[in-house]
């Protein structure tokens, strides 16, 4: 039984890392739709996040199977349940990246977004999911710490932003809408970070028993 069931930890391992593959590609994708004026790339982020939405079903079906049909010990449920929790933030990035594509067919034509640090947002948003990605892969806990810490990069990313786009309007009022939509594109990718940061921080979990926010709580009360 303990063969069969270290065989199905495995197989979560690797759909896992499957599924946080396609959050990579939905968030690339729906980038280059933003900088390159391209269509096909927001196609292929809608077609990412479907995928990554039968992903979490599949998962989620896996979880449900180890829990009910094994008997997992301590450290077996830290992972299971870890999985559990990073699914569901993976496939709110996989939504937010197809947003983001969705908008980029409205403002594929201006050039307000150039005039704005959201392409140096936009890497930071990736590096965090890449690295929260890895820090699982590799069972890195410093690498999942560093990936909560980054998050202050991105935070300040969008303050940046946003008040170039607020200095924009108040000259030209005409591109309100326009700097609207990238506005919100900044908050999904600030989004993303966030749920990046929660992918690692349940890295973490699973690696020590221990989930940050949880300390932090009981620290202040």
């Amino acid at each position: 039984m303990r063969v069969h069931f270290d065989e199905q930890l495995k197989l979560l391992n690797r759909e896992l890392i499957t599924m946080g593959a396609l959050c990579e590609d939905a968030i690339s994708a729906s980038i280059r739709a933003l900088f390159e004026n391209n269509d096909e790339s927001a196609d292929k982020a809608s077609e990412a996040e479907e995928q990554i939405d039968r992903k979490e079903r599949e998962i989620e079906s896996l979880c449900m199977r180890l829990l009910l049909q094994q008997q997992p010990v301590a450290c077996d449920l830290r992972i299971i349940s870890s999985a559990l929790k990073m699914i569901s933030d993976m496939e709110r990035i996989g939504d937010q990246a197809s947003d983001i594509a969705e908008i980029t067919r409205v403002i594929n034509k201006s050039n307000i977004k150039s005039s704005t640090h959201l392409h140096d947002m936009s890497d930071a948003a990736i590096h965090m999911v890449t690295e929260s990605i890895s820090s699982f892969v590799k069972k890195d806990l410093d690498l999942a710490r560093d990936v909560q810490k980054y998050d202050d990069i991105v935070d300040n990313k969008f303050d940046q932003v946003k008040n170039e786009l607020i200095s924009i309007i108040s000259e030209n009022p005409e591109s309100g809408e326009v700097c609207l939509d990238i506005l919100m594109i900044a908050k999904y990718l600030e989004r993303i970070g966030d749920h990046a940061v929660n992918v690692a921080e349940w890295v973490e979990y699973s690696i020590t028993g221990q989930h940050r926010k949880r300390i932090l709580n009981e620290v202040e009360k």
